[in-house]
């Protein structure tokens, strides 16, 4: 049986404590503990709490916006984008062309979408859901970032009131912010009816590519009317929303398409949609129009929109508004540079389409014209609009002034120039195409394409050798070769001017590009696969495959790459990946990013600068001579030429800049089809160019300085014969540099006067 606990007082003690009053008092004084004794404390926290709370109540109070505000939105703020010499190069803004649309000229389809994948509760609730706003509060308080936005329409409505916050506002902030959105979305409710609600929501909410509003957004994406909306296209626009950029339907139509699909199950969940009707959406296409919101052109308007794209994905990462947010993005384009680069392009494509239009004929191309005529056609708004199809297309096809204005279209020959400080990766300045002064969106010539770059790959395989210890004066075999590809086909390359024969050094081999050679260093010299791990780690970040053929620049690539690829040579073997925004600030000017380039050693100083002077002997004695035409300081490169004169590239630096081009043509059916398409005539005369008016210009800062010998390089007499360091026997010398880690042996024939076939010598 368990023990009775004993009692803690005694019944006398008991009696004592209600009949003794001073006893009582005794013992409830002894009984008292931590918390009575800090009770003053307590008291005067609470106090404190509470007064803090009424000024932080009254703090969020204050900054709440008037409802004028949400029908009257403050102006929006243009990023302006600036050059390195504090020009402003073009802005960022919406169209001043806004227009509000009432709520019944929206589509019932619309408003179905919204509510059955936004929210389904809307016409339920009275502007928020407090517990799922509480918890998105603290998550976003705890993760220090916006992890989980408004849970209703109308608190997104709430939330349009409020300016973008800066990347580093803080947690306190950030809550603040919050709270006012909560008690802004319960006075919406209180002052406008749903439909005023969803009216207003749907003429804000941005829809991605500068579209705000329902309107914006159905002539951006559809080329038409709000009230034109079908079913289809409805359920697409409410998919953007959970991401304009992620769900861009024309970028990454996989994912939009999904959204779009996930929209329309919710509207069926919900009772908005029949099955067959979600089936039958599905099964239709899509026709999308590639307009975006943009602001006026100005003298780079290739490289404001490369500026644009990248804009557009740092906005993800930082939480920005390009539109509307006044940022300013200082950018490394030099717009004195810029300018020449325009002219320089102007004038040559001036010279060279003069020279193509009185050769290009397309009555020798009729298979090609027919199959441009039918693939425009198809193109057409017409054609697109239409329910007879074919009978358009075949009609567009025998319209001699369709026809002639697809002709004058497709023989416009194209460009990509661009040109950078090797030192720094900075782009100084980029034409994207002939359309320089038109252009909004389209092709960038300098970012976009890859094509085969032709001999202007060599110094790659020769850059390899070099490192590898073989000097300028090594020499190789200029005869025919056969070459067994990876399929089991032989490949028998020639040189391009079909001559053969005897020897050839490498500098030589450079100079006069000669193919025999070149895949003689690929397959006897070094090996494919040092010549992609070169190209790569100078810069190249396009696929090439591993084979024998791209020493004659099979590889496609894009001009940007390879520019900042010869930008090591001028750099003395340091790579700097090229860079176009130096730092971007929010409106008030507080820092958001700042781009550092990111340099690195890829080869030797000694290696950069022999190959830098095999380089300058294309310029002054090779397939670049035509560049003397034009600029007369140190300067070196490599033209390149494909197969029927279809591209026609240069690449080439001097000390202080490296700048490369390509000239060709869209469709790459058409071609130059003559000599007048070879790399040294269709392209490296724009190097020159502009490279001329750069250095003319006494307001930028270049100078006209030699390029930096490096202390490992030495330049000795060699024999003619031998190609061995000379002695005072050999008979003819010449003169070369060399690694001075691989200098070559002592000349081991013309040891003696004996030796001498003739008295004379010579040196030069």
């Amino acid at each position: 049986m368990a023990e009775k606990k004993k009692p803690k007082y005694s019944s006398e003690q008991m009696k004592k404590y209600f009949n003794d009053p001073s006893y009582r008092s005794e013992l409830l004084k002894k009984g008292k503990g931590f918390f009575h004794r800090i009770r003053f404390y307590l008291l005067g926290a609470l106090v404190l709490f509470l007064l803090l709370m009424v000024v932080y109540g009254n703090y969020i109070v204050s900054g709440l916006p008037s409802l004028e505000e949400l029908e009257n939105p403050r102006p929006e703020l243009a990023t302006k984008v600036y050059s390195i010499d504090g020009e402003v190069l073009g802005t960022f803004f919406l169209t001043k062309n806004r227009s509000y649309v009432q709520y019944n000229q929206i589509p019932q389809s619309v408003i179905d979408a919204l509510i059955s994948t936004e929210d389904k509760n809307f016409y339920e609730h009275w502007g928020v859901t407090p517990w799922r706003f509480i918890r998105a509060l603290f998550k976003n308080v705890l993760a220090l970032r916006l992890k989980e936005g408004a849970s209703t329409i109308t608190q997104q409505l709430a939330k349009n009131l409020y300016s973008l916050q800066s990347v580093n506002e803080n947690p306190f902030d950030k809550m603040t912010r919050k709270i006012r959105e909560f008690l802004t979305a319960v006075e919406i409710e209180k002052n406008f009816t749903k439909k005023e609600i969803l009216e207003m929501y749907l003429n804000t909410i941005y829809f991605g590519r500068g579209a705000y509003g329902i309107s914006a957004a159905s002539g951006v994406f559809f080329n038409k009317n709000v009230e034109e909306l079908t079913l289809a296209e409805s359920a697409m626009l409410v998919a953007i929303l959970n991401g304009p950029a992620y769900f861009d339907p024309i970028r990454h139509p996989n994912r939009a398409y999904s959204r779009r699909d996930l929209v329309l199950a919710l509207m069926v969940q919900e009772g908005r949609l029949s099955k067959e009707q979600e089936e039958k959406v599905k099964s239709e296409s899509m026709t999308f129009s590639t307009t975006e919101v943009e602001g006026p052109l100005g003298i780079a308007s290739h490289f404001v929109e490369y500026i644009r794209q990248q804009m557009r994905e740092k906005a993800d990462k930082y939480g920005f508004n390009i539109y509307k947010d006044g940022l300013s993005v200082y950018t490394t384009l030099d717009s004195r540079m810029q300018k020449y680069a325009n002219r320089a392009v102007e004038e040559h494509l001036a010279e060279k389409q003069q020279q193509f239009d009185l050769i290009w004929d397309w009555k020798k191309k009729p298979v090609l014209l027919e199959k441009i005529l039918d693939r425009t056609a198809k193109q057409t708004p017409q054609y697109r609009k239409s329910e007879n199809k074919d009978s358009v297309a075949d009609y567009l096809k025998h319209d001699p002034a369709f026809i002639d204005s697809i002709k004058r279209v497709f023989q416009s020959i194209e460009v990509g120039f661009v040109a950078i400080d090797p030192k720094t990766g900075g782009v100084r300045a980029m034409v994207g195409g002939r359309n320089f002064r038109s252009f909004r969106y389209g092709l960038n010539h300098v970012t976009q394409i890859r094509r085969q770059p032709g001999s202007s790959f060599k110094p790659f395989v020769y850059t390899v050798a070099i490192d590898n210890g073989y000097p300028p004066s090594f020499e190789l075999f200029n005869q025919p070769i056969t070459v067994m590809m990876e399929d089991g086909t032989e490949w028998r390359p020639g040189n391009f001017e079909g001559d053969v024969g005897g020897k050839s050094t490498l500098r030589n081999a450079l100079t006069q590009s000669l193919n025999l050679v070149t895949i003689r260093v690929i397959m006897d010299v070094v090996t494919r696969e040092q010549v992609v791990e070169y190209a790569k780690r100078m810069g190249i970040k396009s696929p090439i495959p591993p084979y024998y053929s791209i020493a004659l620049g099979t590889a496609q690539v894009t001009p940007l790459e390879m520019t900042s690829a010869f930008g090591v040579f001028a750099n003395e073997g340091v790579h700097v990946d090229p860079i176009s925004i130096l730092r971007i600030e929010d409106k008030d000017g507080n820092l958001i990013e700042d781009n550092i380039p990111e340099k690195k050693e890829v080869l030797s100083k000694e290696t950069a600068y022999i190959m830098t002077d095999m380089l300058q002997d294309v310029v002054n004695l090779g397939s670049g001579m035509r560049i003397r035409n034009f600029f007369h300081y140190p300067a070196a490169g490599k033209t390149g030429t494909t197969q029927d004169y279809a591209d026609a590239w240069f690449v080439g630096f001097t000390p202080q800049l490296a700048a490369g081009m390509w000239v060709g043509f869209d469709d790459q059916g058409i071609n130059f089809n003559s000599a007048d398409g070879q790399g040294g005539r269709a392209a490296a005369p724009l190097f020159g160019r502009f490279m001329k008016y750069v250095y003319e210009d006494k307001t930028i800062p270049v100078t006209q300085a030699y390029f930096k010998v490096p202390n490992g390089v030495e330049r000795d007499t060699i024999c003619a014969e031998t190609k061995k360091l000379a002695t005072e026997f050999c008979p003819v010398k010449i003169t070369e540099i060399f690694n001075s880690k691989y200098l070559p042996a002592r000349c081991d024939i013309h040891i003696s006067s004996d030796s001498l076939d003739t008295g004379n010598s010579s040196e030069f």
